[in-house]
């Protein structure tokens, strides 16, 4: 079969000889994900939570640096500490608010894809996008649909199904280099 795209030669010398190690790795992280999926939203939202208070710390020390004396400055860090902190003290109630920015997305994604499919009709692949589409669309009914519970263990789930995926696509480009073939 005939690449229909070249192949940028820089991108591929990137993939270096722990794209197969990394790729086994997430593979195992998202099957503990998808097993575990509980385990895996309440790391999720302690993840997240700590990533807004490192963010609000470095923004702080911008806004402390730069204007340090208007007060409107300071909203944004003192709103990720808190949004942050409340995060790592609530953990329940973190994922159940990344479910639902999650099921927003899956909204948003499922209109585009929609919209997309129909500016290409009927070209090739349309029915792809409408099938991508009905799909982000059920994804998101599932968190609705029983919203906030189900977040508990969806937003696991779906972190975990995505690090396979990732983790398959890494070891796939890490064997077919390893093996000197392109992928």
């Amino acid at each position: 079969m005939m690449n229909v795209l070249p192949i940028d030669k820089k991108i591929l010398d990137k993939f270096g000889p722990y794209t197969l190690v990394t790729g086994v790795l997430l593979i195992v992280l998202g099957t503990a994900g998808i097993l575990l999926p509980v385990v895996m939203s309440l790391s999720t939202a302690i993840f997240v939570g700590w990533l807004l208070l490192v963010g609000g710390g470095l923004w702080a020390i911008h806004t402390y640096q730069h204007s340090p004396t208007h007060v409107v400055n300071w909203i944004k860090p003192v709103l990720l500490f808190l949004v942050g902190g409340l995060m790592l003290f609530y953990p329940v109630s973190g994922v159940a608010a990344v479910g639902l920015l999650l099921a927003i997305y899956l909204l948003l994604d499922a209109m585009h894809s929609f919209t997309f499919a129909q500016s290409i009709f009927p070209a090739k692949g349309w029915g792809w996008m409408t099938f991508n589409g009905v799909v982000s669309a059920l994804l998101a009914v599932l968190f609705l649909i029983g919203w906030p519970a189900t977040s508990l263990w969806l937003v696991g789930l779906y972190v975990g199904i995505s690090l396979l995926f990732d983790g398959w696509a890494l070891v796939m480009i890490g064997w077919a280099l390893r093996k000197g073939a392109q992928p």
